[in-house]
């Protein structure tokens, strides 16, 4: 039997753009009609509806600030993903770091990656995919898919723009390497982040 991208989403519990990603990769077959809309064969699905031990796999909110002095952007982070997740039932664990975008050593990271690849994680929710890494977070979305981990961001339709995420990237570059070059307590690399950040206003 024959059913649409709806019902297979339904029938295994997951999100159409998790099927979709599943037809990139191949994990799924997808039939197409005359019209162009996907048709799933009911039978090949059934193989990957969950067992009954999925049911502990939980969900993840991950958050993160680069400095300290970001605190309440944190907290109202937290809220937000705790608010979402529960208004959908989801039994989850929130996840925190500290750190800059381009840090690959954080603990909270490290956690996730364990979590995602462990097959014990059913779904990733973020606020923005950003707040995950700078650069790579793709790499991170290409482990869930194969680990069948669902992603979800929050507020995927309202990223900023081009011109925001090139000055952010460019602080995160230069405020790596003056801090591995000064020290990150040294006066001199204070000064130059504070010319930094008033740099980035003024844009």
């Amino acid at each position: 039997m024959k059913i649409s991208i709806g019902r297979a989403a339904k029938l295994l519990g997951v999100s159409k753009e998790t099927l979709r990603r599943w037809e990139k990769i191949g994990k799924i077959e997808v039939e197409r009609t005359p019209q162009g809309h996907r048709r799933y064969d009911q039978n090949k699905l059934l193989g990957l509806v969950p067992s009954k031990s999925s049911s502990d796999k939980k969900t993840v909110a991950y958050v993160r600030v680069s400095s300290h002095d970001q605190k309440k952007d944190l907290v109202l982070q937290v809220e937000l993903l705790e608010s979402y997740c529960a208004s959908h039932g989801w039994t989850y664990l929130v996840i925190q770091d500290l750190g800059s975008g381009m840090n690959y050593s954080k603990k909270g990271l490290k956690k996730l990656l364990i979590a995602i690849c462990s097959n014990g994680l059913e779904r990733l929710v973020l606020t923005h995919k950003d707040r995950l890494l700078r650069f790579g977070a793709e790499l991170v979305f290409s482990l869930c898919e194969i680990f069948g981990v669902e992603v979800v961001v929050i507020n995927a339709s309202k990223d900023s723009s081009f011109e925001d995420d090139l000055v952010q990237d460019v602080l995160e570059i230069i405020t790596v390497f003056s801090a591995r070059l000064y020290g990150a307590r040294s006066r001199k690399n204070k000064h130059l982040l504070e010319k930094l950040k008033d740099a980035a206003e003024s844009i």
